[in-house]
Formats: structure tokens, sequence, C-alpha cells
């Protein structure tokens, strides 16, 4: 065991060696699923802001392709015998880009901000006594009851993620954006040369010191290869693709389904599925206002929805999408059906339950994102399920940003609200209650659309509570079961995510549920 250890920590030495070229080489030119316009990826859990957020921040652990969680700037950790007290060391050359060192209070004020807004970060904060300082570089953790997923929580790889920042940038009001983004990650945002609606720009921090282990997934070194990265805005998807085969831009984040022929018949581009494990697809309904603030008015619109219909028109291809009504995910210990609901529509069901809702006839405000390529063309498809069955619907377009900020208001549909909103999340976000956001009931605290439902937040602290597999899976099915049957959002299937770039210039693209773009080498 001695000896194979040894070969281990060789082999890690080597890789940092040869993975480690003197120079990076080349900018990397991208086309990403969306234009970047909030920087902050504690204030919004958009997609475009959390893969901004991997660029410049880094997390205290990480996942690596076996969703194993392993430590990311923590170098050590000990937990009490009655697992209430986690002490965390972190590791030796971490800093801020401004040449600061990270300190545990940086960690501290960091975890707290993501802590008020995270479902499962606010689950961590509900069950945690203190988190504060030991010394410059250790912090604790001392829970008021047991927490068994504090790990998970901490080394959560998606929306909302508990990036670190520094204490001065963290101690912002959870729901006001900050000012300042310095972090301690890979690349260094060039706030200077940022044009949105045209290009953001990434440069290497090379003071950046990557972990010794290879990188799998999220976790391990994170070795930049390229000098420079741009994200430039083409919301056209052919010109996109046009870009891409004549050579002007090295890779597309997603390229639509029906431009798949193109690009497999050219020799120099590849087809990557980068997100094997899938996104979900749901519909969410703003719980505040009339006519979703009434449970049967939600449950009408579940029975007038056909998943297929949504499935064919966004994605395209059935290889590539699954029809799925499980809240849990499909593919997930917790996957759980439910019969036809949301596969074969009961229309005459769905009309009685809306007359039963006292709907009134009031236009309801579904809002389009026309530029984001994993859901603009679902809202057409819903806009016309829903009408059949005596909704109406004012299909408003804009763009996704705009979508993201206008997601956030609580002010009713007419000054300036809404009622539906189209999103995804990727697969390993949804497929458990603690970590899957939507399934919140915490009123004010839940996420966008704030569902109000103690039960719910019930079910949601037991399960993280819960040490027993078992029992815990049972809680996960009663969560199952209160999202269906409260119509708390509706599941519109699952898809896999694929990508394309030039081969004859690329290498290194790390698959997972998160595009990230270190450990790419450009020829």
């Amino acid at each position: 065991m001695h000896m194979l250890r040894r070969w281990g920590q060789i082999a890690a030495c080597l890789w940092v060696i040869l993975a480690s070229p003197a120079m990076a080489q080349g900018t990397l030119k991208l086309v990403a699923h969306s234009d970047l316009k909030v920087l902050d990826p504690i204030w919004t859990t958009a997609f475009i802001t959390r893969n901004h957020g991997y660029m410049v921040y880094d997390t205290l652990f990480a996942k690596d392709e076996k969703l194993q969680i392993q430590p990311q700037m923590v170098d050590k950790w000990t937990v009490s015998d009655g697992k209430l007290t986690w002490t965390f060391t972190l590791r030796d050359g971490l800093e801020w880009h401004d040449g600061k060192p990270v300190l545990a209070e940086d960690c501290v004020a960091s975890i707290k901000r993501w802590g008020a807004r995270d479902a499962l970060g606010q689950q961590l904060m509900a069950s945690t006594g203190d988190l504060k300082v030991v010394d410059d570089k250790t912090f604790q953790l001392v829970l008021k009851e047991p927490f068994g997923l504090v790990l998970e929580a901490l080394g959560k790889p998606s929306s909302t993620v508990p990036f670190m920042m520094p204490k001065r940038v963290a101690d912002t009001d959870p729901y006001k954006q900050i000012d300042d983004y310095i972090g301690s990650g890979p690349f260094i945002f060039k706030k200077d040369e940022w044009k949105p609606g045209d290009k953001i720009v990434y440069v290497k921090n090379t003071k950046y010191k990557p972990r010794a282990e290879p990188p799998s997934m999220l976790a391990g070194g994170k070795v930049v290869k390229v000098d420079r990265v741009e994200w430039l805005a083409i919301a056209d998807p052919l010109t996109a693709v046009n870009a891409l085969e004549q050579g002007e831009i090295d890779l597309i984040e997603i390229p639509v389904p029906d431009l798949f022929p193109t690009l497999k018949a050219n020799k120099n581009i590849e087809l990557f599925g980068w997100n094997a494990l899938g996104s979900q697809i749901i519909m969410r309904f703003n719980h505040l206002h009339p006519p979703f603030n009434n449970q049967k008015a939600r449950q009408a619109a579940m029975y007038a929805i056909a998943q297929e219909d949504f499935l064919r028109a966004q994605v395209g291809d059935p290889e590539i999408y699954r029809v799925c009504n499980a809240p849990l995910v499909c593919g997930s210990p917790y996957e759980k059906s439910y019969g036809d609901l949301l596969i074969k529509p009961d229309l005459d069901k769905a009309r009685a339950l809306l007359k039963e809702s006292g709907y009134d006839g009031t236009p309801i405000v579904m809002m389009q994102a026309t530029d984001l390529l994993s859901s603009n063309q679902l809202p057409p498809v819903g806009k016309q399920a829903l009408e059949k069955i005596g909704f109406k619907v004012d299909l408003q377009a804009m763009d996704w940003q705009t979508v993201v900020a206008r997601r956030a208001k609580k002010e009713a549909p007419a000054q300036g609200g809404w009622n539906i909103f189209y999103t995804t999340t990727v697969t390993v976000d949804a497929d458990n209650p603690a970590g899957n956001s939507f399934t919140s009931g915490g009123c004010d605290k839940a996420w966008f659309g704030w569902p109000c439902d103690p039960e719910m937040e019930k079910l949601r602290s037991s399960y993280a509570k819960e040490p027993d597999p078992a029992k815990r899976k049972e809680i996960a099915m009663a969560v199952s079961d209160r999202v269906m049957d409260q119509g708390t959002y509706i599941v519109l299937g699952q898809y896999k995510a694929f990508g394309a770039y030039r081969k004859d210039r690329l290498s290194g693209w790390l698959a997972g549920p998160v595009p990230v773009w270190w450990n790419i080498t450009k020829k």
C-alpha cells in the first residue's frame, strides 16, 4: 500500500510537470450559450453567470468525474466525533487576483452570503450554530444538529455554486449585486474589455497555483493552457456554425441540434457530449400572483402538457432527449414516475381544474428568452398547450438577461412581473431534494416563483439531516410526490448537451455538468 501511494504521488508530480507548459499559447475564441450581463453568481442562478464564476472564482471542494467530492481550495479538514464541528484548513499558495492572500475570513463571509441564497446553503445555515475564523488559514463550521450533506453543500457543482470571494465583496447584501469582480480562480476577468452584446474577455491568471492531481470534471488541477479566452456574442446559430467552419472561432458551447448534420460533415469539427449526465427542462410558475397562486390552476396546466411536444420543438433529436416526468430526474436513485401525467394530456380534466380554480381570463405573462438556445422554442409550445384548456397567454419575447432580471421581480405581472418562464438545470443539481432549488417551499427564501410550502420544507430539512440511506430515499419520494401534487413546477423532460469544436486546433475539453475552459490546449 505504501509503494502504491508513493507511485500515486510520483504520477501526480509528473502530470503537473508535463501538463504545465512554460507558456500558455493563443486565444481561445468561443460562442457561449448566452450573452453575459449579470456578473454575480450568487445573485442569480443563470448558467452563463455560473460559467463566468468558474472562470474567475475557486471553490473549497469540487466533484470529480465519479461524482465524488474532492478538496479544491481546502488542504485538509477534520470532523469531531459527534460530526458537529468541521475544521477546514486552506492550502498554500492561494491569492486573490490583486495579489492579497486568501484568508479564512474570506471563506466564512463567502459561505454566509451563498448560504443566504442557495436552497442547500439555506438548509446548511439553518443547522449551523457558528461559522468562525480560527486563524488566517483555518475556519470552523459548528453545527447545532447533525447535517449529513456538509461536503456535498460546499462542493455543489452548479447553480448556485459556493464560490469564494474576498471578504469585502462577500459582505455585500446577498440580495444586491456585487460590483467588485476580484477572484482567486484560474482566469482574470478583463472588465475594461467587456462589451455586453459583443465580447467578454478573460486572461490567464499566471499566479494561480493548480492542485497537483490530474483534472477530473470540476476537481483536480485547473491548468490553463491558453493566454486568453474570448466569449463572442453571435446570436444566430447558423452564423456561429459558419464562423466555426471558417475558422473564425474555435468552439460553440451549445449548437442547435438542427445543425448537427452540417457539423458532422466537416472533418475538422468534433461534436462533444460534454454534459453526458444531461439537463432537465422545467416550466416555472409564479406562486405569488393569480392564477398560479392557486393549486388547481397549476394542476390544470400540468394536465395540459405533453412533454414530447416541448422536447421535439427544443431539442429535436429523440436520441438526445428523454421523456421523463420524475421531478428528481430519471436515471437517479430517486427516480419516480407518475403514469401519463405530463406525457399524455387529459384536456377534460385540465379544463375542469381550471374552472374550479376560479381563473378569470386575465392573460398570463409568459416570458420567452429568444436568444437562449436551451429553451427559446419552449414558450410557443406552452402557450398553445395552455390556450387549449382556456388560459389566455401573453407571450412576451426578450433576451435571456432580461428574463434573468425580470424573474427576480415580485411585482404583479401588470406591474412588470411575470407568471411563467422556462429554464434548464443540470441533472446533478436536481437529483436530490436538498440540492434541487426548484423544490424549495421557503416562501421569500425560495427560488424564483417563491412557493410557500411549510410541509415541503419539513421534508427537505428531514432529508438533509437523515443519515439512513433507506429512510432518506423514503423522504425523497415524498418530496417528489409533493412536487406533483402541489404543482410546484412542471418537468418537461431531459436532454444531453453537445458542443462543437475545431479538433484540428483544440484538445483537452473536460466532460462535466459545466463547460470549463482550463485544460484546453490550442495547437
